[in-house]
């Protein structure tokens, strides 16, 4: 028995937060929740509301797979400060892309 070797026991430590299966099982329950919502609303005839309450949706979606299934909920303070520059900027070319599209005039046809 003198030939086995010893491990500490923190070389067996993980420095990552593993997250509870119920949690995550809850998650995914969300998220097919949303994704029957999102179903059920484009059913309906909102008329202008049908965009942005279909992006709130996929916002809330996308939310929840960044926070639990990405780990940014546990991860550190950099990492989601990172993923909010690119949504930041991400949102800005949206902006802009939109200011372009509605402040265009129309052009009338020649014929």
């Amino acid at each position: 028995m003198a030939d086995k070797k010893t491990v500490p026991a923190e070389a067996h430590a993980s420095p990552h937060f593993v997250v509870p299966y119920a949690t995550l099982r809850n998650v995914a329950f969300a998220l097919l929740g949303f994704t029957a919502l999102t179903v059920i609303t484009a059913q309906m005839h909102l008329g202008w509301a049908a965009a942005p309450i279909a992006f709130l949706i996929a916002l809330m979606k996308a939310l929840l797979v960044m926070a639990y299934f990405m780990g940014l909920k546990f991860d550190a303070p950099l990492n989601r400060l990172i993923f909010a520059c690119g949504f930041i900027f991400l949102s800005l070319l949206y902006i802009f892309s939109a200011l372009d599209i509605f402040n265009r005039i129309p052009q009338l046809p020649t014929l």
